[in-house]
């Protein structure tokens, strides 16, 4: 998160300057494509599409960081529902399509563990029925409010604390198997 910056970098990301922009893509992007992976789409691509949307719709964005998390989100989750309407189409009809962003390498041996690290995330939630899963990483990667969740995924935010609370409680139950400590979704526990 941002912080108090967070508005005069918008201001500046609005009137073109490119290192406010890239300061608000380097603080969301990572959680982004942490919740892209999710989906079976290329996750860059689908980020790269969402970025897209963003830098065409930035003049036009009012609100908080917050209220830019979750439209930053919310267009992303969109991105994701049309590629992956898109591939069906193309499956149905046979046509075969390849990825057009070539895959980057880690600079050093901590971006790899930490990959590794989120590759194994990722495997345990996809392992989740789809709404907790998607729900969860709503909440705690891209850390948005019960409310903004329930918006966007057009909800009740009591069915988004449920969704939140059993999708914990399973990932727990799987941790558990591997080993990992109860102490670990004590403290997820606080975002539901």
């Amino acid at each position: 998160m941002i912080g108090q910056e967070f508005e005069t970098l918008l201001a500046d990301a609005r009137a073109g300057d490119e290192a406010a922009f890239a300061r608000l893509w380097r603080d969301l992007n990572p959680a982004l494509l942490r919740y892209l992976a999710l989906g079976e789409q290329a996750p860059e691509e689908v980020a790269a599409e969402t970025w897209l949307g963003v830098v065409k719709g930035l003049r036009t964005f009012r609100g908080d960081e917050m209220a830019w998390r979750a439209w930053v989100f919310t267009t992303a989750r969109r991105r994701a529902v049309d590629a992956a309407r898109k591939r069906a189409r193309e499956s149905r009809l046979g046509i075969r399509t390849t990825t057009w962003v070539a895959p980057l390498a880690p600079d050093c041996a901590e971006e790899v563990e930490q990959v590794l690290t989120t590759a194994e995330a990722i495997a345990l939630v996809r392992r989740l029925p789809p709404l907790q899963a998607e729900v969860v990483l709503l909440r705690v990667v891209a850390e948005l409010s019960v409310e903004e969740v329930a918006g966007l995924l057009g909800r009740s935010p009591g069915a988004v604390r449920v969704a939140a609370h059993r999708g914990l409680r399973a990932l727990s139950a799987m941790l558990a198997e591997t080993g990992v400590t109860t102490g670990t979704f004590r403290t997820l526990r606080e975002v539901t």
